[in-house]
C-alpha cells in the first residue's frame, strides 16, 4: 500500500538540519512495515534492532549512551556495518527500551550523520521513568494514522482514481461520483487499519475484516493492562467501551454518566487521557464562539469523543459489515456517528485540530470547525437527504463568517456562502472554502 508518509520520510532523509526521527501512533496503523519499506527505497541496507521480538538488545544502553559506542556493539551483534549515508538504523518498539529513547538525544548530538529512525505506540512512548528523560527538542516527529480515504481508494481501486482524487477536479469527479460512493461505502465498513484493508483488498470479505478489527480491539485492550496503571484500568474500559454509545446520541456530548451512572468527570479525566495519550481516541472540544484563536474560547468542560478509526468503531457498535449494500444506511447508522467520525479522521490525517461549537441553549451547533488563513471555516454533515442548513446560517450571522462548508452525498455546488462538498472530497474542503 501506497502512504503519503512516505514522502514525509523521503523529505526527512533529505533535510539538512536532520535529527533523529521518531515515528508515532496507534497499534497497527503500519509503523513497522513503512519505515521497512523507506528503508528497502531510500538505503543500501536497513538494520532493525526490535526491543520486544529480543530484550537483550536493551543492554546496548546498560552502560553509557555513547552513539559511537552503541554504534558498534550493534555491528558486533548483528555481523553488518552501518554506513552513515546508507543504512538506516531502525529502531522498532523503542517503548519497550526507554533509556534508548533517551539515547537520540545523544545521536542527535554527536552523530548527526546516521539516519536513525525509532518507531513506538503512542502510549509507551509518553510514559515517564524515573532516571530517563525524553529527548525533547533533539528528534524530528511523524504521527502515522490510518488509511485516509484517498489512501484507501488507491489501495482498492488504483492509482488513476486516486489521483484523481487527490487532485480534487470536481467537474471530472462528480462524472464518477457513483464509483467513487461505492468505495466511501466499503471505507466507512472496513476502516483504515492497514491489515484490515490488506485482506479487503485481496479477498473482498467483509466478515474475514470484521474478524481482523476484532482482534485488533481485543490487541488494545491487552495493552491497556500492560501499560495503564491498575488503578485507572477498569475506567479506561468503561470509557472506551462506551464511545458508540456516546456518539449514538442526537447531541454527541461526552456523557460521563452514560459511562458509570453517578459518574463525574474527576472520575475519568485521568482515564481518559490514557485512551488519548495510547492515540485510540480523538477528543474534540467545544468552543464557545467561532472567532479567533480557537484556543481561547475553548469550553474545557464539554467534548466530544471519537475513535481512532471508523472501522474500529463499527466493529465496537456492532454494525453489520452488510449495511454497506443497503442504500445509504452505512452513512446513516447510529445518528450519522460513522459520517462524522469519517470526517474527522480526514482532517486530522491532514494536521487539523478540529473544535465543535454549540450555543448555550443547544439549538444551533456546528460539527466542526477549522482555523484558515482567513479566519474560520464552520462545517457542517449531513448524512441523509434533510440539507436544510440552519445551524450554518445562524453561526455565520452571529459571528460574522462569510463562508462556511457542508459536506453531504450531494453533489459540489458553491453557493457563495455555502458550499456543499461530497462527503468523498472532504479532504478538500478547506480548499474550496478559500477559493473565492
Amino acid at each position: 500500500m501506497e502512504r503519503t508518509c512516505m514522502a514525509e520520510l523521503v523529505a526527512w532523509k533529505g533535510r539538512s538540519g536532520r535529527k533523529p526521527l521518531i515515528v508515532k501512533g496507534a497499534r497497527q496503523t503500519g509503523k513497522t512495515w513503512l519505515v521497512k519499506e523507506f528503508g528497502r527505497r531510500q538505503f543500501a541496507d536497513t538494520v532493525t534492532i526490535d526491543f520486544m521480538l529480543d530484550e537483550s538488545y536493551k543492554s546496548l544502553f546498560a552502560q553509557d549512551l555513547d552513539p559511537r559506542r552503541i554504534i558498534t556493539q550493534i555491528e558486533l551483534r548483528t555481523g553488518r556495518r552501518i554506513d552513515p549515508e546508507d543504512t538506516l538504523l531502525f529502531f522498532d518498539e523503542i517503548q519497550e527500551a526507554p533509556r534508548g529513547l533517551t539515547s537520540l538525544k545523544y545521536f542527535c548530538e554527536q552523530a548527526p550523520e546516521y539516519h536513525v529512525v525509532a518507531a513506538g505506540s503512542y502510549m509507551g512512548l509518553g510514559l515517564r521513568r524515573e532516571g530517563e528523560s525524553y529527548p525533547v527538542g533533539k528528534v524530528d516527529m511523524l504521527t502515522f494514522y490510518p488509511l485516509t480515504f484517498e489512501e484507501f481508494v488507491r489501495a482498492a481501486a488504483g492509482d488513476v482514481l486516486a489521483d484523481a482524487l487527490e487532485a480534487g477536479d470536481m467537474a471530472l469527479l462528480d462524472s464518477v461520483a457513483d464509483v467513487i460512493e461505492r468505495h466511501l461505502k466499503d471505507y466507512m465498513v472496513i476502516g483504515g487499519m492497514p491489515e484490515v484493508v490488506a485482506e479487503f483488498v485481496a479477498s473482498g470479505d467483509y466478515a474475514e475484516c470484521r474478524r481482523l478489527q476484532g482482534d485488533i480491539l481485543q490487541a488494545y485492550d491487552a495493552d491497556f493492562s500492560k501499560h495503564a496503571p491498575v488503578r485507572l484500568l477498569e475506567r479506561m474500559r468503561m470509557a472506551w467501551r462506551s464511545i458508540p454509545s456516546q456518539l449514538a446520541h442526537e447531541n454527541k456530548k461526552f456523557v460521563y454518566g452514560a459511562v458509570r451512572p453517578g459518574a463525574r468527570a474527576r472520575d475519568f479525566e485521568e482515564a481518559l487521557q490514557w485512551l488519548e495519550d495510547y492515540g485510540v481516541v480523538y477528543k474534540v472540544p467545544r468552543v464557545a464562539a467561532l472567532r479567533l484563536p480557537l484556543g481561547g474560547y475553548e469550553d474545557l468542560s464539554a467534548f466530544k469523543l471519537f475513535c481512532c478509526d471508523l472501522g474500529l468503531l463499527g466493529a465496537m457498535a456492532g454494525l453489520p459489515e452488510t449495511a454497506v449494500i443497503d442504500g445509504s444506511r452505512v452513512f446513516t447508522e447510529f445518528k450519522g456517528a460513522l459520517t462524522e467520525q469519517y470526517v474527522l479522521q480526514e482532517y486530522v490525517a491532514q494536521g487539523e485540530q478540529p473544535v465543535y461549537w454549540s450555543n448555550d441553549s443547544g439549538s444551533a451547533e456546528i460539527d466542526f470547525a477549522l482555523t484558515s488563513s482567513r479566519g474560520i471555516i464552520p462545517v457542517e454533515v449531513k448524512a441523509g437527504e434533510n440539507l436544510r442548513s440552519k445551524s450554518l446560517r445562524v453561526a455565520c450571522e452571529k459571528f460574522c463568517i462569510d463562508r462556511a462548508v457542508r459536506t453531504s452525498l450531494s453533489p459540489y455546488r458553491d453557493d457563495g456562502w455555502l458550499i456543499n462538498v461530497p462527503l468523498w472530497a472532504v479532504m478538500h474542503s478547506k480548499r474550496f472554502a478559500l477559493s473565492q
